[in-house]
């Protein structure tokens, strides 16, 4: 009886939503439409790609239990409930990647865009977003979709492997969108819990990040910078994957191509990982500093990285000095001939390098050092020869030449001799006789023994210039009393052959 009575009773069924009715009822329908006015139909549009790419980024059993909210609410008009899906929704929304090449082309889904992703990137940073799985998968997806991407090849530098001196940076169109991804993606990677957000950021994840080092744009490439240092340090489990991945960037760009954009940013992520690595140093640092670094100073364009790679370098000697001749040999099997600017960056590496070297090191690759020094020393290029003298000015370098004068000072008194005699530059001169008096003050016996020597040289070289001259003069002569060869080719006959055929 009751049943009966509870049936004639009519149901009261709850408000739809009008985005459900809308996305039920339309589905995947195209010749459904929404509302007559056009705004309308572009939203209705608008929330089907939404629909799509939900779908396609969380199963099913993810979406169970979330609320569809319309993405383009903000969240001060949502409740403290509503807030994470429609974090989600607008995170979904922001999937859709738009041409910004022209500006004039789909500007109003290009200022929609960029609202929304302001509008999440201040959600994140007011610390109220729960980064619960769905939200990671939906973050990691839609920086994906924006951020990865393939270079033009009109970005590519022709020559180089970066922006040069002379050469302006160039910008990418669409960076006032990727400046909001980048910032989002750098508050998530340094606020999600590392366990949780792994299953995401993985090594493809990683391989696609450090393929935006390459980009021209050098406000992308700071990004990046600060982003793989965040994540290099919260995920622990990725550090010698990244390591392996950023060896194998340095290889390809020193051995094969010679052309990529981000390697002073690499080596600057580099340079406060090293000082980070505990002692003693584990096998596979040494080889990153051997196969990966020093090859580094391989190719021309090394002037746009060499501050970051200096600083590396140092980072590694700082850790274990034993490394200190090892280094040095790289420098000198690199050493530039025909580049003076080069040089000259060589020269003050090297500076850097002697001034954290010890005694015993030292020892070690002296005499081939200031083999290559006295070279520099009497270079017609006259900035290389001051930077070469300007050694001799720093304390710590004439300490340890004061202390190995007997080897050091017989190597390059020859040098400073023939500048003395030949030089053209006055500054260059100017120093030699400096340098002259410091090694009279520390032994003038030690230079009195290297004036004769050199003098004994010089003689035994005119002995030996003067029988040169004496012996191709005999030759010269005995040439002349020899008949001409003319001659000798008429007073010769011919041979008759003695083998009948």
């Amino acid at each position: 009886m009751l049943k009966q009575i509870l049936s004639k009773i009519p149901r009261k069924f709850p408000k739809s939503d009008p985005l459900d009715s809308t996305r039920i009822d339309c589905g995947n329908d195209s010749t459904c439409s929404g509302p007559s006015t056009n705004g309308g139909s572009s939203f209705s549009s608008r929330l089907n790609v939404v629909k799509r790419v939900s779908s396609a980024v969380f199963p099913a059993s993810m979406m169970a239990g979330m609320e569809a909210v319309d993405p383009h609410l903000s969240f001060k008009d949502v409740s403290n409930l509503q807030k994470q899906n429609l974090f989600v929704s607008k995170l979904n929304l922001c999937c859709e990647v738009s041409d910004c090449s022209d500006p004039d082309k789909n500007a109003v889904q290009q200022d929609l865009k960029h609202q929304v992703l302001i509008d999440l990137v201040d959600f994140v940073s007011s610390g109220s977003a729960k980064f619960t799985e769905p939200a990671i998968a939906a973050i990691c997806k839609m920086c994906a979709n924006n951020l990865f991407r393939v270079f033009p090849p009109k970005y590519r530098t022709g020559n180089t492997g970066g922006e040069t001196e002379d050469e302006e940076p160039m910008f990418d169109p669409a960076w006032s969108h990727l400046q909001s991804v980048y910032d989002l993606l750098l508050r998530f990677v340094s606020s999600v819990d590392a366990k949780a957000a792994k299953k995401y950021v993985d090594h493809a994840f990683i391989l696609r990040l450090l393929e935006l080092f390459d980009s021209v744009d050098p406000r992308e490439r700071d990004c990046l910078k600060t982003i793989l240092h965040r994540i290099y340090g919260k995920f622990m489990v990725h550090r010698p994957f990244i390591r392996k991945a950023v060896s194998n960037i340095i290889y390809h760009f020193v051995f094969e191509t010679e052309r990529h954009n981000g390697i002073a940013e690499l080596l600057e992520i580099f340079g406060s990982v090293i000082s980070g690595f505990a002692l003693p140093l584990k096998e596979e640092h040494k080889i990153f500093l051997w196969r990966a670094l020093i090859p580094l100073h391989k190719p021309k364009s090394v002037g746009i990285y060499h501050q970051q790679l200096t600083y590396c370098v140092v980072q590694f000697i700082d850790k274990d000095p034993r490394l200190t001749s090892p280094v040095i040999k790289g420098l000198l099997r690199y050493w530039p001939v025909t580049n003076s600017q080069k040089e000259l960056m060589f020269i003050s590496e090297l500076e850097e390098i002697l001034e954290m070297t010890g005694m015993d090191e030292f020892q070690k690759i002296m005499v081939p050092l200031f083999r290559r020094i006295r070279c520099c020393l009497i270079s017609s290029h006259y900035q290389v020869a001051e930077r070469a003298h300007l050694l001799w000015n720093n304390l710590r370098v004439l300490n340890l030449i004061a202390h190995n004068r007997h080897v050091i000072v017989p190597l390059v008194f020859s040098a400073l001799e023939q500048n003395t005699l030949n030089h053209w530059n006055q500054s260059v001169l100017i120093q030699t006789q400096h340098i002259r008096k410091m090694f009279c003050e520390m032994d003038e016996e030690l230079v009195l023994a290297c004036q004769r020597k050199l003098e004994e040289q010089d003689s035994l070289s005119t002995v030996e210039a003067e029988k040169r001259r004496l012996t191709w003069e005999r030759l010269e002569n005995a040439a002349d009393l020899q008949p001409r060869a003319g001659n000798i080719l008429a007073s010769v006959k011919p041979v008759s052959c003695s083998v009948t055929c």
